[in-house]
């Protein structure tokens, strides 16, 4: 009788488990790979350890609505240092990570505007310094929105945590210096230009309604140009690992050598240098100088397919 009542318990036990019925929610297993999906963080917005972090750059698109639980992180005030043109500094990513609960148990997952584009950077500041437990929401809060889930504009109500930066990866960045070891010959590395085709052959010094922040037009030479876009579907998330690898590969770029990728501040470089390091696991800098620090630099080759030189007339 006592075995018997033991196993009716067990039984019912499991079945209240598999319910959610037990007084603790059912919890999908983090899944393997440096994406999560929309369906994933819907099912997974109550469990503690899941630290939901917004990264956008348009003004006050956080404040209007929010997915639940998310905090926010301003890319132009947060992730770089205030005076000096460079990341946050070690000591305030550490306070930042703090504020917004980042313990070293945490799943963080990032999401953004603009086709994840600041969020990415956030993920690649984040494994700058030494945090590997760090995810993007696939396809950011255009494919949230998109499909009409939830969003909240009451501000998250977080438990600071301490978090204490116990690695930095300085072989994630690339410096001018390495940039143009790259173009003379001196390192073994693949340039890749994610900018638009326009931009790549000097024919627009910027994207449109953007402030033109750089002396020269063109690109660097030996730089492969494979524009952010192509790595994306329609509904921002990104293409398949094999989609990826193809389109990659067909601009000479196997993983066979290191990769330093480049844009105009960075953030759209962010967005490959992702899809390039942590989708397909290919050796990737990300040189966040890029054309703003490498146009305006004095003594630097340039190529120029269009034939402009000069910002002026």
């Amino acid at each position: 009788m006592y075995h018997r009542v033991l196993r009716l318990a067990t039984i019912a036990g499991l079945a209240f488990a598999a319910a959610g019925l037990d007084g603790v929610e059912s919890r999908a297993a983090t899944p393997e790979g440096p994406l999560v999906s929309t369906e994933w963080l819907a099912a997974n917005l109550n469990d503690p350890k899941v630290r939901v972090i917004e990264v956008s750059v348009q003004p006050g698109v956080f404040e209007r609505g929010h997915i639940p639980g998310a905090t926010n992180v301003r890319w132009h005030s947060d992730l770089v240092d205030p005076v000096r043109r460079d990341i946050a500094s070690k000591e305030a990513f550490e306070t930042l990570a703090s504020t917004h609960g980042v313990t070293p148990d945490s799943t963080i997952i990032l999401y953004g505007d603009n086709n994840n584009w600041f969020a990415a950077w956030g993920a690649w500041v984040f494994k700058h310094y030494g945090v590997d437990n760090v995810r993007l929401l696939d396809g950011g809060r255009k494919k949230w929105e998109a499909e009409k889930r939830e969003l909240s504009s009451r501000p998250a109500s977080v438990t600071p945590g301490s978090f204490k930066v116990t690695t930095v990866r300085p072989e994630l960045r690339a410096r001018l210096a390495d940039v143009l070891e790259a173009v003379d010959g001196k390192r073994d590395a693949r340039l890749v230009d994610i900018r638009s085709k326009d931009e790549y052959e000097g024919r627009i010094f910027a994207p449109n309604g953007v402030p033109e922040l750089a002396i020269r037009a063109g690109h660097i030479p030996t730089a492969a140009n494979v524009p952010w876009v192509k790595a994306v579907q329609e509904d921002g998330t990104f293409k398949s690992k094999e989609e990826l690898r193809k389109l990659y590969a067909d601009a000479g770029i196997d993983g066979s050598k290191p990769v330093i990728v480049y844009c105009r501040i960075g953030e759209r470089s962010a967005h490959t240098w992702f899809a390039l390091s942590q989708i397909l696991g290919y050796e990737t800098r990300q040189y966040d100088g890029s054309w703003t620090e490498y146009g305006n630099a004095v003594g630097v080759p340039i190529t120029n397919l269009a034939g402009t030189v000069w910002t002026g007339k």
